[in-house]
């Protein structure tokens, strides 16, 4: 997937939320959101698949650790139009990361025990129009 807005030295403490806003692409194949300590150590990788690596209408969460992934979450749930703007939420505590979306709600557990974020990248057919940290 091509990288799209990488920020890095945050300081995110449990609780806080990370809101990326954007548009999802009309000719959307997928996109992910990263949050963690660098590319090679995610607390979460949360990735609405439209229909690519053999999935359609997918979401994938997974972490990683030192590059290597864990064990994948597939959830059938899939509120996510193509051209659709959303916005997301992210927060987290020390047992579970959790995305929020108007229409929805996803958990998947801090597996890594991360106590703060200081990665987030975007990647894929979104456009990012906004962050906001609070």
């Amino acid at each position: 997937m091509e990288k799209g807005l990488v920020v890095t030295q945050l300081d995110v403490e449990p609780g806080e939320c990370i809101k990326v806003k954007g548009k999802i692409q009309s000719d959307a194949k997928g996109f992910a959101v990263n949050v963690g300590k660098d590319s090679n150590t995610l607390m979460l990788h949360f990735n609405p698949r439209f229909d690519c690596y053999g999935d359609v209408n997918t979401i994938v969460c997974n972490s990683k650790e030192d590059g290597v992934w864990g064990e994948e979450d597939r959830k059938a749930d899939f509120p996510f139009q193509h051209g659709d703007k959303i916005e997301i939420c992210i927060f987290f505590d020390e047992t579970e990361a959790t995305v929020k979306l108007p229409e929805a709600e996803f958990k998947f557990p801090n597996r890594l025990g991360m106590e703060k974020i200081e990665y987030l990248a975007v990647e894929g057919d979104f456009k990012v129009k906004a962050i906001k940290f609070s």
